[in-house]
Parts: structure tokens; C-alpha cells; sequence
């Protein structure tokens, strides 16, 4: 089993997890983004905030674990950004982009998303590639 630094992982899964806060936020692109995924404001206000930033950070932290096996133990700062842009953008975003294409969804959300999860990626990488 490859080796994994777990405080890497624990702070690259932060970092796409703060990064989600703040992009999703009303300072950025969360009125956007809700007028074009079909979120309502009173589905906000009914949900459960606990199981959705719980399950968040979870997966945040699952996909770090994941990517630190693909980067390896001793990636360095170049691959790891090189890694994670390149899986944020052409894995995650590509593959919502397939998606969204046959939902008829907007260029604009998947601006907003893809954005997101390719800056996410980014980050995770630089991290594991730094910390290893």
C-alpha cells in the first residue's frame, strides 16, 4: 500500500472545503449559481447544513486520500500542480461538461463548478505535492 502523509490529506481536503465555502458564497457566485442550478432559497433555508457540510467535507477528504495515492509520496510541488489542474479540469469539470450537455444545463454553471473543482484539484495537488 503507498505511503500517505495523513496531514497532507487532512489539509488538502480543508482547503477544497474552504475553497467551497467561500466560492459558493454570496460574495462570489451563489445568487449564479442558484438561479441556474434550480436551487430555491427556501431549499436552502429547509436543509440540514450539518449532513450537507458533514457529507462535504467527507468527500473532500475521500478524494484527497485518493489523489495522494495517484500523486505518490514524492510528487513535488510541480507535478502536484500540474496533477491536480489537470484532474480538476479535464477529469471533473470534463466530465460534468458531458453531463451537462445532455441536461441542457448552462455554460455559466458549468463555469461555476468546473471552476470551482478545477481550482479544488489544484490545491489538493499543491499540498500533496508539497507535504507528500
Amino acid at each position: 500500500m503507498p505511503e500517505v502523509n495523513y496531514l497532507a490529506v487532512f489539509l488538502a481536503a480543508l482547503s477544497g472545503f474552504v475553497l467551497g465555502g467561500l466560492w459558493y458564497s454570496p460574495m462570489l457566485f451563489a445568487k449564479v449559481w442558484m438561479q441556474h442550478s434550480g436551487v430555491t432559497e427556501e431549499q436552502m433555508k429547509n436543509s440540514n447544513p450539518a449532513k450537507i457540510y458533514g457529507l462535504a467535507f467527507v468527500l473532500c477528504l475521500l478524494a484527497s486520500y485518493v489523489f495522494a495515492f495517484f500523486l505518490g509520496p514524492d510528487a513535488g510541488l510541480h507535478n502536484g500542480l500540474i496533477y491536480g489542474f489537470s484532474a480538476g479540469l479535464f477529469w471533473v469539470a470534463g466530465s460534468f461538461g458531458v453531463n451537462y450537455l445532455f441536461e441542457h444545463k448552462s455554460l455559466k454553471l458549468w463555469l461555476i463548478n468546473g471552476g470551482y473543482h478545477t481550482i479544488q484539484f489544484t490545491l489538493i495537488g499543491l499540498i500533496l505535492g508539497i507535504m507528500g
